[in-house]
């Protein structure tokens, strides 16, 4: 069998939504595709690659749809963060079961599941092949957990945000309600704010675009993928400066 080219970056981020987890389900977590996720996971640490996780909290509670039908913004927001933490320990014992260490760290302290955010200590453990987990968004109502993703990126000198979703990437237009969608290959930041491409929130994007970090958008529920976007290859959309 050929030798598996290298990796196409050391250190990453990668950005999942809380309903990556449902899998068929309507709410929850599907520990199926929590195993699935922690197996493919544990292929790229097998890699050498350093690996952090940015969880949301979308198949327990969103503090958006919350604040919608009056429920106050932050209180529904800090709802939001506690659910992120739960989905970041499910995901921290599929990860366990497939020989993966892990630590689980919070922007909210909660110190009897989970580490409080120090910087320094969670770059610590990517050093030491970690996969560290990031949960509770930034800690603070009002930003999303893609915001989140691109702070915590930034703070330990990731080389790139994987963001996973259920589309193969960045399209014109919603592809499940628009067959006409097209799909791109690459887009610069600036596109994705002035088109207002719903991939990431603009205070998002924004940071990434202030700091020359890429973005790459690939669909999670194909096999192998997170893999395939580790080494390199052209797949899902790119964006970058």
């Amino acid at each position: 069998m050929p030798d598996t080219p290298p990796a196409a970056y050391r250190r990453v981020l990668l950005k999942l939504s809380g309903e990556a987890l449902m899998g068929a389900q309507n709410f929850g977590i599907d520990r199926g595709v929590a195993a699935q996720i922690a197996r493919e996971i544990a292929e790229i640490r097998a890699l050498g690659v350093e690996l952090a996780v940015v969880i949301g909290g979308g198949n327990i509670f969103r503090g958006v749809k919350a604040s919608a039908v009056g429920m106050d913004r932050a209180q529904a927001d800090y709802m939001g963060m506690l659910a992120t933490v739960i989905n970041a320990l499910a995901l921290q014992d599929a990860l366990e079961q497939e020989g993966v260490h892990t630590r689980v760290v919070t922007a909210i302290e909660m110190r009897a599941v989970a580490e409080p955010f120090i910087r320094r200590r969670a770059v610590r453990h990517l050093e030491k092949g970690r996969v560290v987990l990031f949960a509770a968004g930034t800690g603070n109502p009002y930003f999303t957990t893609d915001t989140a993703a691109a702070l915590r990126a930034m703070e330990i000198k990731a080389e790139v945000i994987l963001k996973a979703t259920k589309v193969d990437g960045i399209y014109s237009a919603d592809p499940v309600t628009n067959p006409d969608a097209t799909r791109f290959d690459s887009l610069s930041y600036l596109d994705v704010l002035d088109r207002r491409l719903k991939v990431m929130d603009a205070t998002a994007v924004s940071l990434c675009m202030d700091n020359k970090l890429p973005i790459v958008v690939f669909n999670l529920r194909v096999r192998g993928n997170m893999k395939r976007a580790i080494l390199g290859e052209p797949i899902g959309t790119t964006v970058r400066a």
